[in-house]
């Protein structure tokens, strides 16, 4: 039976809010103790997500699929695995609660609840860090789901806190993510001039991850109307 559409608007809310205040808090946190190390900084950073992707993806899956981020609603919507109706209602919750996660996190620390982003993560190798940061992440979802659905939250998790270090731009993967992580001047923060292009870049990255994943397949990733643990 599906959950009412108020219920898995609540779970996206809390579960988007929950990831920006582990992802701001986790930065901010492991930049007061990195002394001036950023590689120490980061490290904290990718790991306290990885992990509170795995618990929230968990928890709220059953409820909502755990989505938390327009791109992945966007990639269900396309596949019928979710209502275009339900589309429009989940992107504005996943951005308020996005943002509302970003003024949790300055709200424990002391900051000032909204911060503009000063950090600079503009240009060619940025752009294309976030077209692969989101190729990846829809195949651990996609084809993770059809492997074994069960393992979603942990692949998802260990794909986010290893693309911190490999991508350019620390895989933000994510419009939600990528809108209100300007609205902090933390570590995690980026200059509002630069949201436009991050967001145009992970739009492409989900076209791209749909056909791939099923030519890797041969079929499409998963069942219509089958909602993947995400």
């Amino acid at each position: 039976m599906r959950t009412p559409l108020p219920r898995r608007l609540l779970a996206e809310f809390i579960g988007t809010a929950a990831l920006l205040a582990v992802i701001v808090g986790s930065g901010h946190m492991g930049e007061l103790l990195a002394r001036g190390n950023p590689a120490i900084a980061l490290l904290a950073n990718g790991i306290a997500t990885g992990l509170a992707l795995y618990v929230l993806i968990t928890i709220f899956a059953p409820i909502s699929g755990a989505h938390f981020n327009p791109v992945v609603s966007l990639a269900l919507a396309l596949r019928r695995a979710i209502r275009r109706r339900d589309l429009l209602a989940y992107v504005p919750v996943q951005i308020t609660g996005a943002i509302a996660g970003v003024v949790l996190a300055h709200a424990m620390f002391g900051l000032d609840p909204i911060a503009l982003g000063t950090k600079a993560r503009g240009g060619p190798g940025m752009w294309l860090s976030e077209v692969i940061a989101t190729i990846g992440l829809m195949l651990a979802i996609l084809l993770g789901h059809r492997a074994k659905a069960a393992e979603v939250p942990a692949r998802v998790g260990a794909y986010i806190a290893a693309a911190y270090w490999f991508t350019a731009s620390t895989a933000f993967a994510n419009p939600a993510v990528t809108v209100a992580r300007a609205l902090t001047d933390t570590f995690t923060g980026i200059r509002p001039v630069d949201v436009p292009g991050f967001i145009v870049a992970e739009l492409p990255g989900m076209a791209i991850a749909l056909p791939l994943a099923a030519a890797l397949t041969g079929k499409h990733p998963f069942p219509e109307g089958e909602v993947p643990g995400r």
